[in-house]
């Protein structure tokens, strides 16, 4: 491990094109198949936990009209769309490291990644995080403890670690999103969300926008859209048969 300042090179073009492979790769491989996936399941009612009082209220307030058809699109999109992809995204987080960005592995206890700062030209010890939301109170413990513990071995190995060369990585979001828990721990160590987190690690100022453009292609090789539509149209009868039935 190093603390010292070194010289700042810019991801090539090419090692920003490999990344962005990678990246796209990944949500092939880990996102969009488990989202596909998961997503097949919700052709059959039980998927849900129905709430009588609700469903019809949500299917008019969606389509302007409660046939079963405007229930299951209340039922389907939100768990399409919602938290089911976010909680997936969230645990592949480590996988999401080691393969999109396995060039700045870290072999010190507690951190993610290493990198050049593009900004500072220091070395950076980071945890890196999905998004602006994905802490709880417990975690800014266990972040604050890894970085104590970095500390302590960059002393024993007589090594320069000021506090802003232990930061928290964010893979998305802005700095006006992050949430109390971030807040705490920047009171003592860095927290660098989005744009700017993938600008100090590549030195290319686009590049968040290059890499969520990117992503954002992935989901064209898996058009969903006819799935969804075949799903909408199984579950609206299932819910038809069970309306008919509870008459």
């Amino acid at each position: 491990m190093s603390g010292e300042t070194s010289h700042v090179n810019v991801l090539s073009e090419e090692e920003s094109n490999e990344m962005i492979e990678r990246a796209k790769e990944f949500f092939r491989k880990e996102i969009a198949s488990s989202h596909i996936r998961n997503t097949k399941k919700l052709k059959k009612l039980k998927e849900f936990h129905l709430n009588p009082f609700l469903d019809k209220y949500k299917a008019r307030f969606l389509t302007g009209n409660d046939d079963p058809v405007s229930i299951a699109k209340a039922l389907v999109y939100p768990r399409v769309l919602g938290t089911s992809i976010n909680t997936t995204f969230g645990n592949k987080l480590q996988k999401f490291c080691s393969e999109v960005l396995g060039s700045f592995a870290s072999t010190t206890a507690g951190i993610d990644i290493e990198f050049i700062d593009k900004v500072d030209g220091r070395r950076k010890y980071c945890q890196v995080k999905a998004g602006p939301n994905t802490i709880n109170k417990d975690d800014v413990e266990t972040i604050k403890n890894h970085f104590a513990g970095v500390k302590r071995l960059a002393r024993t190995n007589n090594l320069h670690i000021g506090f802003t060369d232990l930061v928290v990585g964010v893979l998305y979001g802005t700095p006006d999103q992050l949430s109390g828990h971030y807040q705490k721990i920047n009171q003592e160590y860095p927290v660098i969300v989005g744009q700017e987190f993938w600008y100090r690690i590549t030195g290319i100022e686009n590049f968040y926008q290059r890499l969520t453009d990117a992503i954002g292609e992935v989901a064209t090789e898996f058009d969903s859209s006819k799935l969804i539509e075949e799903i909408i149209e199984q579950l609206a009868k299932e819910i038809e048969e069970t309306l008919n039935a509870d008459s």
